[in-house]
Parts: C-alpha cells; sequence; structure tokens
C-alpha cells in the first residue's frame, strides 16, 4: 500500500480553500495529510481554521523578517561596516529583493522540517523566490481565479470583470519559478460572466469553483496522476 502523501498549505487570509481541503479529508474525498498551515499574516482568519482542525500552523511574516534583517545590519558598527551594510539593506528596490530571497531561504528550512510531498498555495500573496522552489521542483502549486495566462497577478477577479470578458475562470498550476502565475497549467475550470453580474456574484462563483479545482487537483497529485511534459501537464 503506498504511503498517504503529505501537503504544506501556505495562506495569506480567510483560508477558505483551506477549510474545503480541510472538509474534503474529513468525508474522505481527499486522501492527504496536511502537516502544517502557514501564514505570513499572524491575523488571516485561516490560522484559526487549522487550529480548529488540529492542524499545526507557523506565522512567518516577511515585514518582520525585514525589519528585524534591517534593524540587526543597523547594530555593526566596526569601521565603515555599519554604513555599508545600512546602504545594502536599505530595503528599496534591488536591496529589498535580497531580504526577500533570504526570507525564502528561511521559509525553506521551516517547511522542509515537515519533510511534504506537495506544497498549496492557497491565497498566499508572497511571490516565492528561487531560494525556496528550487527546495522543492516541482512540488508546489498555485491556484489562481483567471484563466492564464490571461489576468496574472493580485487582483485577477476584478481585473477579469473590469475588462468585460465573458468568460473567466480558476487556474491550478505548478509554480517552477519566479514568474508570476505562468507555470505548467494542471486544472483549468471556466466560469461564465452573467450581463447582470456584479463583482461580488462574480467573487461568490468563483471561490465556489476554486474550492473543488484545488482538492482535485490535489488528489490527482496524491493518486500520483500528474505528468509533465514540457510545459503540458498530462492527467494520467
Amino acid at each position: 500500500m503506498n504511503r498517504k502523501k503529505s501537503i504544506v498549505v501556505f495562506i495569506s487570509g480567510n483560508g477558505s480553500n483551506l477549510q474545503a481541503i480541510i472538509d474534503k479529508i474529513k468525508s474522505g474525498e481527499l486522501d492527504v495529510d496536511i502537516k502544517l498551515v502557514i501564514s505570513n499574516k499572524s491575523d488571516a482568519y485561516g490560522l484559526e481554521r487549522a487550529k480548529k482542525a488540529g492542524i499545526p500552523t507557523e506565522v512567518f511574516s516577511f515585514k518582520e523578517f525585514q525589519n528585524k534583517t534591517i534593524s540587526s545590519h543597523r547594530q555593526i558598527d566596526t569601521n565603515n561596516r555599519a554604513e555599508i551594510n545600512n546602504k545594502a539593506l536599505s530595503a528599496d528596490g534591488q536591496t529589498k529583493d535580497i531580504i526577500r530571497q533570504r526570507y525564502c531561504a528561511e521559509l525553506a528550512l521551516l517547511v522542509k522540517k515537515y519533510n511534504p510531498d506537495l506544497v498549496v498555495l492557497a491565497g498566499w500573496m508572497l511571490i516565492l523566490k528561487n531560494e525556496f522552489l528550487n527546495e522543492f521542483p516541482m512540488r508546489v502549486i498555485n491556484l489562481h481565479p483567471a484563466i492564464i495566462p490571461a489576468f496574472p497577478g493580485i487582483n485577477a477577479i476584478q481585473q477579469a470583470f473590469d475588462f468585460g470578458v465573458k468568460i473567466t475562470g480558476v487556474t491550478v498550476h505548478f509554480v517552477p519559478d519566479e514568474g508570476i502565475d505562468t507555470g505548467p497549467i494542471i486544472l483549468q475550470e471556466p466560469v461564465k460572466i452573467d450581463e447582470n453580474e456584479t463583482l461580488e456574484t462574480l467573487e461568490a462563483k468563483i471561490h465556489s469553483v476554486e474550492h473543488q479545482i484545488l482538492s482535485k487537483t490535489i488528489q490527482l497529485f496524491a493518486q500520483e496522476r500528474l505528468q509533465i511534459i514540457g510545459r503540458r501537464v498530462k492527467i494520467l
């Protein structure tokens, strides 16, 4: 009998997709173990959902990591080292990217302690750098509320609504690198935008589809039914 696959779920907010995963595990529709739920925000309600389900949680804030990194370098005052490091870690432009690389390296160390088969980005609102992704090659998936390559990045539902498209949808894709919503597509589900649609009703429709398609993707991974061929993902 094959070992049950384990996952770590990343969230930044309400965690409704996390709840859908938890519910489908309880109902037997999804055959995985959630080893950890991690958030970059301490007030993310999804953390409470995890705790109620008895799932370990961690908060790893980029903002706090950034502030501590800058503060620790400002305390160095040997010769001209303090001045050099303050300039190097001003948290502006390229230097902020250096801090994000360090953050992602530390994040990878944290996640590796739980040895997950799959990392699930379910409403995670930070771009992961290669310092993290290289530790989990083709083992990170992301949920995006649009039919990519259309409407990548943040506020995808509103982007589609404002653009006036007739059909939008939901995508689950692998995250092999730092590209924003550019990885190999696993599953997509269309959502029709009706003539009298409001942003609120469209959001509700999208979220309903998200709850189904993400769990379906995780189950396909758990059953080892995903084969990656270049940019294409074949479902076995």
